[in-house]
């Protein structure tokens, strides 16, 4: 659905984008991840063309953004949610999207149609004839969203949808997103919230002005800190912890009566070391396998690449 190569942008000597390479699939939710200044608003610019690459490419549904007469189409293809959704204030919610769905020459009963469908999905027919100017910033996301949706675009690109919102806005356009999820849209999502991301996203990307790391959240926790399962003991002994190395485990972080020890598998590993445990004479009050969330693997990756 979206493949780009080495797509890099430069102001003068700076370089916003840096030979960015990566693939996203038919009905994946994509989340690139960064630091401010990152290139995150940048890249998803040039995919929507709106602003020019200095060198690389880009296919959206077989279409380039090389091409000025492809640009055309990937604009009438894709919905954008920008992070300030530039809203017309002084019309009502109902002409807001009535005016944007025109622009994509939509016929009218399919404007209607879909005005009525996502203003009661997103809570707001009750709202249809109101200024959008007395709106919170929570219903004017959720109107921007149904103004990026009214066209029924085939791929959505949306820079920090969570931006500013209060927590039970944020809930809201997280859940909104999920369900868009059910419906295999692809969802390019540019976002600082990791947990939004650990929630939502198939794959997310960390970038950096260049990308770091890519794959899924639990890929990237298990590529960076490998397999690990933690056990809860009673008393941490001598003798259970040589019980444990005799079967070839010999990397063993204890903390009080907990134990961090690198495996291969934790499904296949924690019986023996359950085992050996007890023959050494220890109470196990309880064992897991260790996963990092998303913030560690991001922490991470951001500091060892600055």
């Amino acid at each position: 659905m979206i493949t780009i190569k080495n797509l890099t942008k430069n102001y003068g000597n700076l370089t916003a984008v840096d030979d960015l390479s990566l693939q996203i699939e038919e009905g994946e939710v994509f989340g690139l991840l960064g630091p401010n200044g990152a290139g995150k608003t940048t890249t998803i610019r040039m995919l929507c063309c709106l602003i020019s690459k200095t060198s690389g490419t880009a296919i959206l549904n077989d279409l380039s953004i090389d091409n000025k007469k492809d640009c055309l189409e990937i604009r009438k293809m894709i919905g954008l949610l920008p992070e300030n959704v530039g809203l017309y204030e002084s019309m009502t919610a109902y002409k807001n999207l009535d005016f944007y769905a025109k622009l994509y020459q939509c016929p009218e009963n399919k404007r209607k149609e879909r005005i009525e469908y996502y203003l009661k999905m997103l809570d707001l027919w009750g709202k249809k004839d109101v200024v959008v100017g007395t709106f919170s910033k929570g219903m004017k996301q959720k109107l921007a969203i149904a103004r990026t949706l009214v066209h029924e675009p085939k791929i959505l690109f949306m820079d920090e949808p969570t931006a500013n919102l209060d927590p039970e806005a944020t809930k809201m356009v997280r859940d909104f997103i999920l369900e868009l999820k059910k419906e295999k849209r692809t969802i390019f999502l540019n976002t600082h919230m990791l947990d939004e991301a650990e929630r939502i996203c198939d794959r997310v990307g960390i970038l950096n002005t260049h990308l770091i790391a890519i794959g899924s959240p639990d890929e990237l926790g298990r590529s960076l800190w490998g397999k690990k399962s933690v056990v809860i003991v009673d008393t941490v002994t001598d003798i259970i912890l040589k019980g444990i190395k005799s079967l070839g485990f010999e990397k063993i972080v204890v903390d009080n009566n907990k134990m961090t020890i690198d495996v291969n598998d934790p499904h296949h590993d924690n019986p023996s070391i359950i085992r050996a445990i007890q023959d050494a004479g220890g109470q196990i009050q309880s064992i897991s396998e260790l996963v990092p969330s998303l913030e560690d693997v991001y922490l991470k990756e951001i500091r060892r690449n600055e």
